[in-house]
């Protein structure tokens, strides 16, 4: 971001309405509500209509870059949308909502808004499993943060059962090593959540690695190893050797110390920027977080390159204020 400080599309707002199209629509605009290509929309240049307004000749609907986005119906100019884009990725451990409301000049409630509509865009769904043949894939669980629900115990009666736990909101990861990561918020980390999570996301031709927690001694079975570091022993790297032949041998390393990498980040960054969170935002967070490391350096991304990516991700999501007096569907 401060090497692109003087970028134009962050004072203009024809200039990001522009830059905007050329990601979401690299081959020419897409109508949004019938899917019809190019060649079937029209641009409308007419002095009553707003720029960036086209026609779709198949549905006869009107429509702009935004709409069908997290971006629609905003009245933030796109030109702080964009500002505000650029800042989220390119800050490995996050940026606060206050550094965004002062940065940006807009209410603190529509910092803290316009930040969850991004970390939507950042959400990433439909993928394939990690890891593959030859892969190895790390897999851990921690926990961050007291749960917002209030627990009842059954010999108090109807006063609240305060946990002895520093945290409670538990949090699965898994890594592919030197690859991506994939991070999930169940409500409890219990043997049948985490073998549903793990048999469901790593492709079983691959190598899974954890700790000696029980919670992996099932699903393991599934992989084409199961390899385990004992933390309780204070044994954090093990080197397998294997002898092929006379000449040749293999060398592996087993940790988790990738998968500890990543909520080591996810950490630092919650308590040191964002401070709080409320546990029914903790899997967008995560999301974020999810996203910046799958963007990163190490697997070739630059600030721009990862600015274009969220840029293409805001299609087809919406994230709206929910009103009170609306019946929610």
């Amino acid at each position: 971001m401060s090497a692109n400080l003087q970028n134009p599309i962050f004072q203009d707002d024809d200039l990001a309405r522009e830059w905007l199209e050329a990601r979401v629509w690299p081959n020419g605009p897409v109508c949004p509500h019938c899917g019809s290509t190019s060649e079937h929309v029209t641009r409308l240049t007419g002095t009553k209509h707003r720029p960036g307004v086209y026609q779709c000749n198949a549905c006869r609907e009107q429509f702009t870059v935004t709409v069908k986005t997290v971006f629609e119906r905003s009245k933030v100019p796109l030109s702080k949308w964009l500002a505000a884009l650029f800042l989220m990725t390119a800050s490995k451990k996050g940026v606060s909502a206050h550094q965004i409301h002062r940065s940006l000049g807009v209410s603190y409630k529509t910092a803290w808004f316009m930040m969850h509509r991004l970390r939507e865009a950042m959400r990433q769904g439909g993928l394939g499993p990690l890891g593959g043949a030859d892969q190895i894939v790390e897999a851990d669980e921690t926990y961050f943060g007291k749960a917002d629900k209030r627990r009842v115990s059954k010999q108090r009666g109807d006063r609240p059962y305060k946990s002895k736990r520093r945290n409670d909101r538990a949090v699965v990861a898994l890594v592919e090593r030197g690859g991506r990561v994939r991070s999930f918020h169940p409500a409890v980390a219990d043997g049948v959540t985490v073998a549903k999570i793990v048999n469901e996301n790593i492709a079983h031709e691959s190598r899974l690695m954890t700790d000696e927690s029980a919670l992996y001694i099932k699903p393991g079975d599934n992989f084409a190893t199961h390899e385990t570091v004992k933390h309780s022993a204070n044994e954090y790297v093990r080197v397998v050797t294997k002898k092929l032949n006379d000449i040749e041998t293999i060398t592996r390393k087993v940790h988790t110390n990738t998968v500890e990498g990543y909520f080591s980040i996810f950490k630092r960054g919650m308590r040191g920027v964002y401070q709080h969170c409320a546990e029914k935002h903790l899997h967008r967070y995560l999301a974020e977080y999810d996203f910046r490391y799958n963007t990163r350096v190490a697997l070739g991304y630059n600030d721009l390159m990862r600015a274009e990516e969220l840029a293409k991700g805001i299609v087809g999501k919406r994230l709206t204020y929910r009103r009170p007096h609306e019946a929610r569907l």
